[in-house]
């Protein structure tokens, strides 16, 4: 008896110790973030692939407004990173968002930027409708940072004098790329980007306290997600200790 105890007792143990062990299932979590996320989450997937090798994650950047239309249209997205609660709030009211799982996650500046070697003197936005501005970089309808711009703008009181200045581009990156090569006089993106630029650009101005709404970047998980659990589990990674930690290096501040 004591013999068929011990069998019992070793198979169990082991059958404990595979269970344990057993590997979890590989899988792909689609990630449809804003486009000025870009190097800081490239950099925390590489920091959430040591911890979790079976998943992949395949991100998608672009300007908001753009993500926003291609989930309505049937994209597979597991999960949504705004920078504004506009987009997030449309999605949610179509019924695209597992709303329980939606948070603030991150706050940013936006920053009227030109070219590193700009000698023309720029050091505001009112500065954009005079004669030392030529053309300027701004996001299109599509892109939030384009819509801060607006407010600003027309808070200043300058947004019908400035309309044959304006150079639209797709989202922040491709501003910052046209004032990089110096093909505008200035732009207007968000502070991080300005940390993460690689060519030479440098602040020329903050925007004016409150003349614009704040700058919210909004996350959640969509009712269409292939695996909801996998992506609740990386959005919950994004408050993690290593993963604030590149947000801040960044410029990126913690929602509260």
């Amino acid at each position: 008896m004591k013999k068929l105890l011990s069998v019992v007792l070793a198979a169990a143990l082991c059958a404990a110790a595979l269970t344990g062990c057993k590997k979890q299932e590989p899988v792909t979590l689609n990630v449809f973030a804003a486009a000025s996320l870009t190097e800081a989450l490239n950099e925390i997937a590489a920091l959430y692939k040591v911890k979790n090798p079976a998943v992949t994650l395949s991100f998608n950047y672009d300007s908001s407004g753009k993500l926003q239309t291609q989930i309505e249209s049937g994209a597979e997205a597991d999960l949504f990173i705004s920078a504004a609660v506009k987009q997030m709030n449309t999605l949610a009211d179509g019924g695209f968002v597992d709303t329980a799982t939606r948070k603030d996650l991150l706050l940013n500046r936006v920053v009227l930027i030109v070219p590193g070697n700009s000698g023309k003197g720029i050091t505001s936005y009112n500065d954009i409708a005079t004669d030392k501005v030529s053309l300027i970089a701004l996001g299109n309808s599509a892109v939030p940072c384009g819509q801060y711009a607006e407010e600003i703008f027309k808070s200043l009181g300058v947004w019908d004098a400035i309309q044959s200045k304006i150079s639209f581009g797709g989202n922040v990156k491709e501003i910052l790329s046209q004032v990089e090569s110096t093909g505008v006089d200035a732009g207007v993106v968000y502070s991080t980007d300005v940390a993460t630029a690689k060519g030479n650009v440098k602040i020329a101005a903050d925007a004016p306290a409150g003349s614009h709404a704040p700058v919210v970047y909004p996350a959640a998980v969509l009712k269409g997600a292939k695996d909801a659990q996998a992506a609740k589990a990386f959005l919950a990674y994004l408050s993690a200790p290593e993963a604030v930690a590149v947000f801040e290096k960044i410029g990126f501040i913690m929602a509260k």
